[in-house]
């Protein structure tokens, strides 16, 4: 497992992590209270522990914070570096502060690592969310500032309103299929002031893993490596493109994700990676 130091924390992560956003249907069910905790959601990211991915993603919208709990109630705390989220209408002052205390009940824990706010808001100023997550900070209950979903312009007005820490992060959607980071400046952004970028839907939805075509350029690369799998490739591809990018692929399959944990059996060529550069001319194959 290769470990990269996440943004300017100073703190190394496994570089790709694990994401606990399950569908819809399962965090409904997890509101109204109908669905308890799955055990296999549970062995999933225990089996993503034991083969040295210490990163997981969770939100207070999906209804898994237990979920992470639960698999982590038998680890070393600082073992493992857990990222929550506040999601738009609990981005007040007040709300956002018990948003986040309720968020550490769910967990189990003492403090998060990495505090991100999941959407921005149309209605409560940027500046006034960041302004209690630094208190929050400054009180141990987090470790970072993090946010999601924000285009550069938002990206750049909240990095503008830190006071007296830094963003260390922001979570967007990249993948082989879906590249609007590379054109709306976010990934440019990014690099250039070393922030952390965790993507989320890696394998887009599934369609980099199942039935990829024959003759499309990941499967001519996935004979070109014994042993390897479409999912080495999609994430290795994402891997390559910079040092601050942790792909953050859903763990819901204890087998999926020892098979993601592998993803570092192999190394792309400059003529692969160049050959998935140009994916989107097959995509459609």
């Amino acid at each position: 497992m290769e470990y990269r130091e996440f943004g300017k924390t100073g703190i190394k992560i496994s570089s790709i992590g694990m994401g606990t956003y399950y569908d819809p249907a399962f965090i409904i069910s997890r509101k109204l209270h109908l669905k308890g905790i799955n055990r296999t959601n549970v062995e999933a990211l225990k089996s993503g522990l034991d083969h040295g991915i210490t990163l997981i993603d969770t939100a207070e919208l999906y209804g898994t914070e237990e979920v992470v709990k639960e698999a982590i109630k038998d680890r070393d705390r600082d073992s493992v570096f857990i990222a929550t989220k506040a999601f738009s209408n609990h981005l007040s002052s007040y709300k956002i502060r018990k948003a986040c205390i309720r968020s550490l009940k769910n967990l189990g824990t003492d403090y998060i690592d990495l505090y991100q706010i999941h959407f921005p808001s149309h209605f409560i100023p940027v500046k006034e969310t960041l302004m209690e997550m630094e208190k929050l900070l400054d009180e141990g209950k987090i470790r970072y500032i993090g946010i999601s979903n924000f285009d550069l312009a938002r990206t750049m007005d909240a990095v503008s309103q830190m006071k007296r820490y830094e963003i260390a992060s922001t979570q967007m959607c990249y993948n082989l299929y879906d590249r609007q980071l590379e054109n709306n400046g976010i990934l440019e952004y990014c690099k250039k002031n070393k922030m952390a970028l965790l993507a989320y839907y890696p394998l887009a939805h599934g369609k980099l893993v199942k039935g990829v075509d024959k003759e499309s350029t990941i499967s001519r690369i996935v004979e070109n490596h014994k042993g390897s799998k479409p999912v080495h490739v999609a994430l290795n591809w994402l891997l390559s493109k910079g040092d601050n990018i942790f792909p953050i692929p859903r763990a819901s399959n204890p087998e999926h994700v020892v098979e993601n944990s592998k993803y570092d059996s192999f190394k792309l060529t400059d003529e692969e990676l160049s050959e998935l550069d140009n994916i989107m001319n097959d995509t459609h194959k």
